[in-house]
């Protein structure tokens, strides 16, 4: 019953949120990830599968402008390569475009523009090649979020990756474009949520 009570009002708070733009409105909160690299090859005695997942969560600091932690976690494997792994922790920051110039190019009021950067520990691996980093991990890139509702975006993400520090290789640099999904609760959901959940 409890579940189910908590599931009510998640659903409420998306399907009932906040007017155009409120979303992303200081104190609110973002949670959602993002899916890269995503592959499946069926070749024979060598079928590959490839995936990177990111998950994150951020609160929104001011207007428009919401910092937050990820976890980033990637897999390639194939018969003939071998397995390459990818994975980090840090921080983000994620700036909706407020400028009217970038606005004007929004096709739809539901269309909104976005840079993200993030900053953490991160690496990579390659069981075939036994090339290695790990280190400071970087990233940088612009995004767009389709909102399918009040607080549901759909989104892509164009970011470029480098990773530096030390392995057989000091340096791995990577361009990944991601599709993913964000929710977006205001404040007062997200206690109500968090106090259903915990019982408090």
């Amino acid at each position: 019953m409890k579940r189910f009570r908590l599931l009510t009002l998640a659903l409420s708070a998306i399907l009932f949120g906040s007017a155009a733009n409120a979303q992303i409105q200081k104190g609110n909160i973002m949670v959602g990830g993002t899916l890269s690299n995503f592959q499946l090859d069926f070749q024979k005695d060598n079928t590959k599968f490839g995936m990177d997942i990111t998950p994150k969560v951020g609160w929104f600091i001011k207007d428009g402008l919401a910092v937050g932690g990820y976890v980033d976690v990637g897999l390639t494997t194939a018969k003939a390569s071998g397995t390459q792994t990818t994975y980090g922790v840090g921080a983000f920051g994620r700036y909706f475009i407020e400028d009217k110039n970038v606005r004007k190019l929004e096709f739809s009021k539901r269309t909104r523009f976005f840079l993200e950067a993030n900053a953490g520990f991160g690496g990579s691996s390659d069981s075939y090649t036994s090339v290695s980093t790990t280190g400071l991990d970087l990233g940088v890139g612009p995004g767009i979020a389709y909102f399918i509702t009040p607080n549901v975006s759909l989104e892509g993400l164009l970011k470029y990756n480098l990773t530096v520090g030390f392995g057989s290789s000091t340096t791995n640099n990577r361009l990944n474009l991601g599709i993913g999904f964000q929710i977006y609760l205001p404040s007062a959901k997200a206690k109500a949520i968090y106090k259903e959940e915990s019982g408090k």
